[in-house]
């Protein structure tokens, strides 16, 4: 497909499902990690979710980086840039789909109970995720990446998922260092600014191989399929220097994490 393929009718369905299902998971997210920090008296948690809801208002340049439409004709949408509409559930999608896991991730390494090769075991629960979320909205008829991808299943880029997951791991272990390293809520802010860095790292950093090639005025499949196996192993890079932050076995770190102080009310 040469052309985004602005006329496709959008699966109202679909729309509803995508929509309502992903709100009620984010509010069910907040009030836990509301719980969660009111126990550890901290505000982390919640800035997680908060944070990657925030940054979502920056999708539209991962649309246009990985030549992702979403469906116009009947879309709920908020606001669009770049001729792209974003729909109402892109943020409670980057709650469900990347603050999720991060929240518990981050919860684990705090805990000193993850190691390396439990990080990897999120890392593949992380690609499940992303596979499923993107196939039900793909087949659904809500949106496509209409560029000439390679190695799709079910007409879902695979890359598009070994990106994802990277750039969740290394969110979730960057943010558990700014955890450590910091002891006020203020300090925590830096969590708004830490999640679109570490979005883009992974996705435009590993992935800028396969946007050029998605993006070159004479697109070429062998081009295509060479600089997705490259993204490809630089994101698996990412995830293993992600993983080098932790001990190889759990309850072995060596730098444990300080107390938090409770952020105070102002």
């Amino acid at each position: 497909m040469l052309t985004a393929p602005y006329d496709h009718p959008l699966n109202l369905a679909t729309q509803s499902v995508m929509t309502y299902g992903s709100w009620v998971l984010t509010f069910t997210l907040l009030a836990y990690t509301v719980r969660k920090g009111v126990i550890e008296r901290t505000p982390f948690y919640v800035y997680v979710v908060l944070a990657s809801m925030i940054a979502a208002f920056a999708e539209p340049l991962y649309d246009e980086g990985f030549m992702l439409l979403f469906y116009v004709p009947g879309i709920w949408s908020h606001f669009s840039a770049f001729g792209i509409p974003q729909p109402l559930w892109t943020h409670s999608g980057y709650a469900v789909l990347y603050a999720l896991p991060a929240v518990f991730i981050c919860a684990q390494i705090q805990q000193g109970r993850l190691s390396r090769k439990g990080l990897y075991v999120w890392a593949v629960v992380e690609l499940a995720m992303s596979a499923a979320f993107e196939m039900i909205g793909i087949n659904g008829g809500a949106y496509t990446y209409w560029g000439p991808h390679v190695f799709r299943m079910f007409n879902y880029p695979l890359i598009i998922g070994v990106l994802e997951t990277a750039q969740v791991i290394c969110f979730s272990v960057a943010a558990a260092q700014l955890r450590q390293r910091v002891d006020s809520a203020l300090g925590l802010l830096g969590l708004f600014v830490l999640f679109p860095c570490t979005f883009y790292l992974a996705n435009f950093g590993a992935g800028s191989a396969v946007i050029i090639a998605l993006h070159l005025d004479k697109p070429s499949p062998v081009l295509v399929l060479l600089a997705t196996l490259i993204s490809l192993i630089a994101s698996l890079t990412l995830i293993r220097g992600a993983a080098s932050f932790l001990p190889a076995m759990p309850g072995f770190a060596t730098q444990r994490s300080r107390p938090m102080k409770a952020a105070v009310a102002q």
